[in-house]
C-alpha cells in the first residue's frame, strides 16, 4: 500500500475573524485549526534609553560600542537585575560586562561551565552565590551573582560556587581570605598544574572530583543562546577547603555529574521555579508569546534526518513529559519531511 494513501485529508483554508497571534493564544477558538505564521514576531524590548528588539530568541541591543546580539532570555533577565546596580545606567553596566566577556572569550583556558553541571554543586551544597564570569553568562538559578551583579550583599559568607578561571587576579586575591576561613565554597577549574596535572588553586584545599568531558559551552554561545557543549572541553576539577567535611556519597554525586557530561551533546535549559529563573524563562520566544500561560496543552515537536537515520520526538509542557523514536528504514528513502510528519503523529 503506498504511503500516500495514509495521508490525512487536506485541511480547508479559512479566514479567522481575529488572526492576532496573542489573541489566539489567550482565547483559542473552539474549532480546531492550524495557523501558520510566515514571519517571526518582533518585540520592542527597550528599557529606558537603552533601545533593543528581540526576535527568534535573539535580542539586539544598541550600546555605545555598537549593536550587541545576545540570548533574548538573558537580556530579559538583565533588564530586571542590572537596573538595580546603583545609579549606573543599564546600557553602561552592560557595556562594562560585554568588555569583560570579550576579554574572557580570548582566554583559551576560560570556559562557561554547563548549566547542568553548575546545578549539581548548587543543589548538593545549597549554594546561593556564584562568583566568576559576567552578567551575560551567569545562570539565573543563583540568588546572588558576584561583583554585585544581582542579589543582596550578606555580611556572613554564603555557600558559593566559583568559576576560578572566570576571575581576574585582583578578584582571586580578594577572595582568598574568605576561602581560607570558610568551608562552604566550591571551585570549578581546569587543572592548574603543568601537563594537565592537578594543583591546588589555594592553600588548604583538596580536590573532590575530576573528569574529562563536555562540561562547558562553546565560546561566544551567549550571542545566540546556543546550548551545544564543546567537544574539545578540557579536564574539569572541583576543589573545596580542607576544613569542610564531604561525604563519600557527595563525592560520588559530583564525580558522576562530571562523567555524565561525556554523553551530553547539549546543555539543559533553565526550568526551575526560582524568581530569577521564571523571569529568564519569560524572556524566551515561548515566554514572550505567552505560551507558558496558555490555557490548553502545549506540545513541542521536531524531526531529524541525520546520516541516513530519521528520528522524531515531542515534549508536552503541562505534563513535563516527552518521547522520541527512530523511524523508517534507510532503504525506503530518507527525507526530513517524513521525520517532521512522524513527530506530529507521535
Amino acid at each position: 500500500m503506498p504511503h500516500a494513501s495514509r495521508d490525512p485529508k487536506i485541511l480547508k483554508d479559512v479566514n479567522l475573524e481575529n488572526e492576532d497571534i496573542f489573541e489566539l493564544l489567550q482565547n483559542p477558538p473552539e474549532v480546531g485549526g492550524v495557523r501558520i505564521f510566515e514571519q517571526s514576531e518582533l518585540w520592542d524590548t527597550t528599557i529606558g534609553p537603552t533601545q533593543a528588539v528581540t526576535t527568534q530568541g535573539i535580542a539586539t541591543i544598541l550600546l555605545p560600542s555598537g549593536p550587541l546580539s545576545m540570548d533574548g532570555a538573558q537580556w530579559h533577565l538583565l533588564k530586571h537585575t542590572l537596573t538595580n546596580v546603583g545609579p549606573i545606567p543599564l546600557g553602561s553596566s552592560l557595556q562594562t560586562e560585554l568588555t569583560r566577556q570579550l576579554n574572557l572569550d580570548k582566554d583559551k583556558k576560560h570556559r562557561s561551565f554547563s548549566w547542568k553541571l553548575l546545578r549539581t554543586p548548587r543543589s548538593v551544597f545549597h549554594a546561593t552565590k556564584y562568583q566568576g564570569d559576567t552578567a551575560i553568562t551567569i545562570p539565573p538559578f543563583f540568588q546572588n551573582a558576584g561583583r554585585g551583579i544581582w542579589g543582596e550583599v550578606n555580611a556572613s559568607p554564603q555557600p558559593m560556587v566559583i568559576n576560578w578561571p572566570g576571575l581576574n587576579d585582583k578578584e582571586k586575591t580578594e577572595l582568598i581570605p574568605t576561602l581560607s576561613t570558610t568551608d562552604n565554597s566550591f571551585l570549578l577549574t581546569h587543572p592548574l598544574g603543568a601537563k594537565n596535572k592537578s594543583q591546588p588553586p589555594l592553600g588548604e584545599s583538596h580536590r573532590i572530583a575530576r573528569a574529562e568531558g563536555k562540561c562547558s559551552r562553546h565560546k561566544g554561545w551567549w550571542r545566540e543562546g546556543k546550548d551545544a557543549l564543546a567537544t574539545h572541553s578540557m579536564t574539569t576539577e572541583v576543589w573545596t577547603s580542607t576544613r569542610g567535611r564531604i561525604s563519600e556519597a557527595t563525592r560520588i554525586t559530583l564525580q558522576e555529574a562530571l562523567e555524565e557530561a561525556l554523553e551530553n551533546k547539549k546543555d539543559t535549559p533553565s526550568f526551575g521555579s526560582e524568581d530569577l529563573e521564571e523571569i529568564h524563562r519569560s524572556g524566551t520566544e515561548a515566554g514572550l508569546l505567552g505560551i507558558y500561560n496558555f490555557p490548553g496543552s502545549v506540545y513541542a515537536t521536531d524531526g531529524s534526518n541525520d546520516r541516513g537515520f530519521m528520528g522524531a520526538g515531542f515534549f508536552k509542557l503541562d505534563e513535563d513529559r516527552g518521547d522520541c523514536c527512530q523511524l523508517g528504514r534507510g532503504s525506503e528513502g530518507n527525507s526530513s519531511n517524513r521525520a517532521e510528519l512522524e513527530e506530529r503523529h507521535a
